[in-house]
């Protein structure tokens, strides 16, 4: 039990928190081991995010100030929260560890100011992430540079051919 100057504390530090980051999902874990919690625990922490098990009350005086004060009617049961800088990563790292875990359900969440239920992170959790994008783009930015020089050194090659063909000859 928390005593009254640890509950302000918590409070502060989870509001904090809930403003800093991009994205907060929501989820229930209840029947999920401590060693699979503990799996999603290391794979959020690689990408930088936050997992955390909460104290629904006190999670809901945290958010009350915050922009995801709409979120409040999600925290009852056992709940944890995702928080990122990344809503795709950490949607696409939920969605499929729920796939895996039947027991992790997704209940919802907030990424910038919109708010999302479960299809939306689910759609969120399809996006390409920021990294895959830039690959992308830099793949399709470098096809028509290839095509180009392609096309370039094509009539160069066939020249070349040419006079070595006509050098055979004499």
């Amino acid at each position: 039990m928390m005593n009254k100057e640890k509950k302000q504390s918590y409070i502060k530090e989870m509001s904090t928190q809930f403003d800093k980051s991009e994205a907060v999902i929501v989820a229930h874990y209840q029947g999920l081991t401590v060693k699979q919690l503990d799996d999603l625990r290391k794979q959020m922490r690689e990408h930088g995010i936050i997992f955390k098990v909460t104290k629904n009350r006190i999670t809901k005086l945290a958010i009350e100030k915050t922009r995801c004060k709409d979120l409040t009617n999600l925290f009852s049961g056992p709940t944890a929260v995702a928080l990122s800088k990344d809503a795709i990563v950490s949607a696409k790292i939920l969605t499929k560890f729920s796939k895996d875990n039947s027991n992790l359900k997704i209940l919802g969440g907030i990424m910038g100011n919109d708010i999302l239920d479960v299809a939306g992170v689910k759609n969120i959790a399809t996006l390409p992430s920021l990294d895959e994008a830039r690959a992308k783009i830099v793949g399709i930015l470098r096809s028509p540079a290839q095509k180009i020089a392609s096309i370039l050194l094509a009539p160069a090659q066939k020249i070349a051919i040419l006079s070595l063909e006509k050098s055979k000859k004499n």
